[in-house]
């Protein structure tokens, strides 16, 4: 697990080492407006559980031990992201698990983000396995098997009192999802394209208001998102919203930054579809660089209005070093740092 997690999040920094040099955006951090009530300010806090089951615990400034849905909430947070995968070793992540962390959230007024993986494990443009109890079927049976799957999660949350407000279909399917079987490469989307709309409309059947998110990594990438979208338009696709991931670092966050809000804003105009930063994070080291980084995307986020749906944070109450991952937004004290005072 340590090592495919720092793998996953090593893949999504390829490529952005030598980009420091790029030239700097003039004009420096723009002034930070009053954020929407509506705007999603968000966080991913699908290891909270297996986390305090490890022993950890989380902090108040004052040290006192508190709930880290109420220290987020606290802190702003008002939308909690949670991945679901199929058949988890140990459970984390399963259905049971994620009602436990839907339920704490919902209990502090936060709303509920889902991320079906449909794998196992992690899923992300590097690896879309499919669940080893999928393995057999034909592709027709796959497309059955992603709307039970959906539908069945959504219906016991549902049925336990937890309202969902946006579904993910997919977790970062830059080419695809449950691989080879829905690969999406060179002009070829049917496959993928069939498996989405499964999961759209097994997500409306339990709630129709949700909003169904298709998501990419690096929102930098304007050529990988037209070919994507452009794909998802001539095929057919349903969905909501364009879900992008944004992993900048302290070096080089002025010019993603600016890239994402070209790539923001082309996908409104292109596609007439609302955009998420469905993940962002930054060294929990680098906590200053974090806090100017977010606020400057939320700036950006807020000027495309309506368009705009938010940003949520990749698991800020990441232990440094759990699982081997450092990007969260917690220092060795279990104390949040300044990286999420934007929200």
């Amino acid at each position: 697990m340590k090592k495919r997690q720092w793998t996953r999040r090593e893949a999504l920094h390829t490529g952005l080492k030598g980009m420091a040099a790029a030239a700097a955006v003039s004009g420096g951090l723009l002034p930070l407006p009053a954020l929407a009530a509506t705007l999603v300010k968000g966080a991913d806090v699908s290891w909270v559980s297996q986390e305090e089951s490890a022993g950890y615990s989380f902090y108040n400034s004052a040290g006192t031990k508190t709930d880290p849905f109420k220290l987020l909430s606290d802190l702003g947070v008002n939308t909690i992201r949670l991945r679901v995968w199929v058949n988890p070793s140990g459970g984390w992540c399963d259905g049971a698990d994620t009602l436990y962390k839907a339920k704490r959230a919902a209990a502090q007024g936060q709303k509920i983000m889902l991320t079906f993986h449909y794998s196992d494990s992690w899923a992300d443009p590097g690896k879309q396995t499919k669940p080893a109890a999928w393995t057999s079927h034909s592709f027709s049976q796959l497309v059955t098997d992603v709307y039970s799957h959906t539908q069945g999660i959504l219906s016991y949350l549902k049925t336990n009192g937890v309202t969902v407000d946006y579904v993910q279909v997919g977790n970062e399917i830059n080419s695809g999802m449950l691989w080879p079987s829905g690969q999406a490469s060179g002009s070829s989307f049917s496959n993928l394209v069939q498996l989405i709309n499964s999961g759209y409309d097994a997500t409306k059947a339990v709630f129709p208001n949700a909003k169904v998110v298709l998501h990419l990594s690096n929102g930098y990438d304007n050529a990988l998102f037209r070919w994507f979208f452009d794909g998802m338009k001539a095929n057919g696709a349903k969905y909501d919203v364009i879900g992008m991931s944004h992993y900048p670092t302290a070096s080089n966050w002025s010019t993603l930054n600016a890239q994402l809000s070209t790539n923001m804003a082309d996908m409104v105009s292109r596609y007439k579809k609302p955009v998420i930063i469905a993940e962002t994070g930054m060294d929990w080291q680098q906590a200053a660089s974090a806090k100017a980084m977010l606020a400057d995307v939320l700036t950006r986020v807020s000027a495309l209005g309506s368009n705009g749906l938010g940003v949520l944070y990749w698991e800020p109450q990441a232990y440094p070093g759990w699982q081997g991952y450092t990007w969260g937004a917690l220092d060795g004290s279990g104390r949040f740092t300044s990286a999420l005072d934007p929200f």
